[in-house]
């Protein structure tokens, strides 16, 4: 079903699509999944601060460049491997590794 003002979940997706769809960025199933690449990439940097890992800067700054352009087709990726494993943060941490 294509989406429409008559197909929409709430009026947020449909009637007020247009004066609203900015909002995407933060409340679509890909911002979702982009924040917790995010958490998950700072945590494993703090774990590496506690000295449970051994991180390079440069692998700091390459997991955190991951996050600031996470894209729409990476986000497709963890869906994708959410459906094979049926465990949406899992997905996040496999995407990452």
């Amino acid at each position: 079903m294509d989406l429409s003002t008559l197909t929409a979940i709430s009026p947020v997706d449909g009637r007020y699509r247009s004066q609203l769809e900015h909002l995407d960025l933060y409340f679509s199933e890909y911002a979702l999944i982009r924040y917790r690449v995010r958490v998950e990439t700072e945590y494993f940097i703090a774990l590496n601060r506690l000295g449970l890992f051994s991180l390079t800067a440069a692998q700091i700054k390459s997991l955190r460049k991951f996050y600031r352009e996470f894209s729409y087709t990476q986000a497709q990726e963890v869906k994708d491997v959410e459906k094979e494993i049926n465990h949406d943060v899992k997905a996040v941490e496999y995407v990452i590794k």
